[in-house]
């Protein structure tokens, strides 16, 4: 199985827009969904700048918005989740996808030192 991260991401952002689609707008909801659609796109659109960065130097920076954008996805589900309990449940896949992309790009991160 090909290891695609591009991909992946995209499907996140793809997913998230998706479900959020089906959740109930309130006033506490909506700036959340916003958030979490901001956060979860943003994950895929820095790996594709990351990706094409001219310097080790400029890709590391962009692979730490990815983290930081992965890591505040995981902070607005879990808000999310709170003020919309019957959501908890469908909400959780996400937030777990978003863990695992957080703990790939803080391993990448790691590894690709800037001296």
């Amino acid at each position: 199985m090909k290891f695609d991260l591009e991909e992946r991401t995209t499907k996140f952002g793809e997913d998230v827009i998706e479900f959020l689609g089906g959740v109930g707008e309130s006033a506490i909801t909506k700036p959340l969904i916003s958030q979490v659609v901001r956060s979860a796109t943003s994950i895929g659109a820095n790996y594709a700048e990351a990706d094409d960065s001219p310097t080790k130097k400029d890709f590391r920076y962009r692979i730490s918005v990815c983290r930081r954008e992965s890591r505040e996805t995981m902070y607005w589900f879990r808000m999310l989740a709170k003020a919309a309990p019957n959501l908890a449940e469908k909400a959780r896949p996400h937030w777990k996808e978003a863990k695992e992309l957080n703990l790939i790009f803080s391993k990448i991160w790691r590894s690709c030192g800037v001296s």
